[in-house]
């Protein structure tokens, strides 16, 4: 199997059926796993609902409540590593990320020598619509605030519209990932930086949700400012690989299978 979108999900009943619609129409040989945080609007009822509609294609886990952002996404990169999928997308439920640009990730991962494809904000062609003045502050100046610091060479790294390939998830301890929120996916890209992968930016037109409540927080904002600082300290004295082998049996981690 090559291609799983992993979309985490807490109350997103507006936007799930839509966004599947969106993938699947393309035909482009997409599986997709929603790991849903027991969403009290019943997001994850609409997405079982749609097995018969989509089968061998759509999956589901669910968790017993909120566990934030980076702890989904870690339990989908384990389901996707057990049942063998060779390219692992991230994705939002709420269409700031558009399904026709999965393509380009994949290409620039399966053809254009990428290890990591980042839909990117912040490259030429790529930008913001509908965003509050306030939300640009904070995301460029994220962005160039973890750049000096780090020195990760990732115009957007706080980005969630991602491409990795298999061989990224197998070599990253996924267990040395401390982050649940913002700095989740800083950590991930500067894991996959310092580990040689090669990180290729795709031009993406990011647009505000139109349905739904954002899950941005002054927490998760908090998180990203003081995590790049644990972040490149931690980076001193320890590293990213994996040095022991983790059972991808574990019960944890079981959802319907593909």
């Amino acid at each position: 199997m090559e291609k799983l979108v992993i979309i985490p999900t807490y109350n997103e009943k507006e936007n799930i059926a839509d966004i599947l619609e969106a993938i699947f129409s393309q035909q482009k040989g997409y599986h997709v796993l929603v790991v849903d945080d027991n969403s009290p609007d019943g997001t994850a009822l609409i997405v079982k609902s749609l097995f018969e509609k989509y089968p061998k294609q759509l999956f589901i886990l669910e968790r017993p409540g909120k566990q934030g952002l980076g702890r989904a996404y870690i339990h989908g990169f384990y389901w996707a590593l057990e049942n063998g999928y060779r390219f692992i997308f991230e994705m939002d439920a709420d269409f700031s990320h558009d399904p026709a640009d999965l393509e380009r990730l994949y290409e620039a991962c399966k053809f254009n020598g990428a290890d990591v494809a980042v839909g990117s904000r912040y490259v030429p062609g790529g930008k913001i619509e509908n965003w509050p003045t306030d939300r640009h502050i904070y995301s460029k100046g994220g962005a160039l605030y973890t750049r000096v610091l780090t020195a990760m060479p990732v115009k957007d790294p706080t980005a969630g519209f991602i491409c990795y390939t298999s061989k990224v998830l197998e070599t990253i301890n996924l267990e040395a990932i401390q982050f649940i929120g913002y700095a989740f996916q800083i950590e991930m890209k500067f894991a996959a930086w310092k580990l040689g992968f090669i990180i290729k930016e795709v031009p993406i037109v990011f647009r505000d949700r139109k349905k739904g409540n954002s899950k941005m927080s002054k927490n998760i904002l908090k998180e990203g400012v003081l995590g790049v600082l644990k972040i490149e300290w931690n980076s001193w004295f320890s590293s990213y690989k994996k040095n022991t082998s983790r059972s991808l049996d574990d019960d944890s981690f079981a959802g319907n299978e593909p």
